[in-house]
């Protein structure tokens, strides 16, 4: 039998404080077999959105974590962003991956919304396709007014109840819309002016509720943080429109008010099928790279867990030149650290593999390598994503910006620190292995590329300490032999 995948691409209403949105994915991670394969966040939009998949009650129980880890953490009393919103978890949808269908993530979506009010006292919207009602079918019917509308009209007006809960918000996190619907891409252009103004009068030309094109969703927002104003677009069906007849014409209207698109991206992932429709080079992406392609961040996830029964051998090794490419890539990551990461891996895969084969007395043996090749492999995205949220520390207002930069770089370090920690003692299990002979070569190989991740992983860490005024790591450096190498400060 084939295995059911559902995806699952929730929206929480938090972009600046990455130990919120880490404390979120954390509990969506606490459930096996759920795979996390993007995140975002965005300052101006003050907004996240998460990329996770597996089987169906897995992802729903996942689904549910996060939501519940939002709603004890966001006061959308206090939060304010470019990006509309009604709740702390703003939007839950699941789409059919492989194995289910569309009807099945309805039930889901049923199920889940029930849950969040029965625990959470949340009330709840259905939309897309598992609306009750026609004008729910559309997100922004559900949104229009935002938070602060529906507090003063959920309860007074009947077109404002719920579908699941009594007609009231709750006092902080609002209320969550929860659907099933088909693939979504999120799909921002930026233009080089900060008049919001025309941003908007060309995101109502190309939406189809003013009517531009049908499977076309679009608002003009301000990005204050880069001084720019932009088109947000959401592509409901991008088989039958799609992207470069968006682009296209986003760009012709601009020019109409002498205006340049100076760029676009991607949030969250994207199938396939709509990379091969239309060539990067002339979408112009900001943040185009192998992983934002959603079959190749599944087949990569399930090879590098193993959570996909039957993944055959090759599986690793069709990911490897796509994170070659990353790698080489003119972008800040994946970078040094990731690199170190998937050495260790590596290393971590062939002292599995000599394990297995020399059928060692002890089991152990191979569990500690296949839980460390578990580790690393999670590393190589963790170092990047731990890069990314300094980036985004960095694009906050000057005047608050340094708390969270110096906590974004306590992040940056840490990564690497682990590496270095779990490499140094996974390099004494291998020295420790007593295998025949014939398996000398691989558990050579193996340490060589132990050595170099634990090299690598090393430079890492000296390099985020450098720039921080002060760390919490204590011992850990010394006992290590990694010195307190921060330079003096004049």
């Amino acid at each position: 039998m084939s295995r059911q995948l559902v995806e699952c691409v929730p929206n929480f209403s938090e972009g600046r404080d990455p130990a919120k949105i880490d404390a979120i994915v954390q509990s969506i991670l606490s459930v096996p077999d759920v795979v996390l394969l993007d995140r975002e966040s965005d300052a101006d939009h003050n907004r996240s959105v998460l990329t996770f998949v597996g089987p169906p009650a897995a992802v729903a129980a996942a689904a549910f974590r996060g939501v519940e880890r939002a709603v004890a953490l966001i006061d959308l009393t206090k939060h304010q962003g470019a990006h509309p919103r009604i709740g702390a978890a703003d939007v839950v949808p699941f789409i059919p991956i492989a194995g289910v269908t569309l009807e099945d993530c309805v039930k889901l979506a049923e199920r889940l919304g029930a849950e969040i009010w029965n625990k959470l006292r949340v009330p709840v919207y259905l939309y897309e396709a598992a609306a009750k009602r026609p004008e729910r079918t559309n997100l922004e019917n559900i949104r229009r007014g935002q938070f602060e509308a529906l507090v003063k009209e959920m309860g007074a007006q009947p077109a404002r109840d719920p579908d699941c809960g009594d007609a009231v918000c709750h006092p902080t996190a609002g209320a969550t819309v929860v659907g099933a619907r088909k693939f979504l891409i999120a799909y921002n252009i930026n233009l080089g002016t900060p008049d919001v103004s025309i941003a908007r009068r060309i995101a109502k030309t190309i939406r189809f509720s003013s009517g531009g094109f049908r499977y076309v969703k679009s608002m003009g927002v301000t990005l204050a943080s880069r001084n720019l104003a932009q088109v947000s677009i959401n592509l409901t069906d991008f088989e039958q429109t799609p992207m470069h007849l968006v682009f296209e014409t986003v760009r012709r209207e601009a020019e109409r008010y002498g205006v340049a698109v100076v760029g676009s991206e991607i949030v969250g992932l994207i199938p396939k099928k709509a990379i091969e429709l239309a060539a990067d080079y002339f979408l112009r992406y900001e943040n185009f790279k192998p992983e934002l392609v959603l079959e190749n961040r599944i087949a990569e996830a399930f090879a590098a867990t193993g959570a996909e029964a039957g993944a055959d051998a090759n599986a690793w090794r069709r990911g490897l030149p796509e994170f070659l490419d990353a790698l080489a890539a003119p972008t800040a990551t994946p970078g040094g650290g990731s690199a170190a990461a998937a050495a260790a891996a590596m290393a971590a895969a062939l002292g599995s593999m000599v394990t297995a084969l020399a059928k060692l007395e002890s089991k152990l043996d191979n569990d500690s390598f296949e839980a460390d090749r578990h580790f690393f492999t999670a590393a190589v995205d963790r170092d990047a994503e731990a890069f990314n949220r300094v980036m985004l520390a960095y694009k906050r207002p000057k005047a608050e910006r340094a708390p969270f930069v110096e906590e974004a770089l306590h992040g940056a370090a840490e990564v690497p620190l682990e590496v270095f920690e779990r490499a140094s003692a996974m390099l004494t299990r291998l020295d420790g292995l007593q295998v025949p002979a014939k398996f000398a070569s691989d558990v050579a190989v193996a340490k060589a590329l132990t050595a170099a991740a634990k090299t690598g992983a090393r430079e890492n860490v000296i390099i985020n300490l450098a720039s921080l005024p002060s760390h919490r790591f204590g011992d850990r450096l010394q006992n290590l032999e990694i010195p307190d190498a921060r330079p003096e400060r004049p």
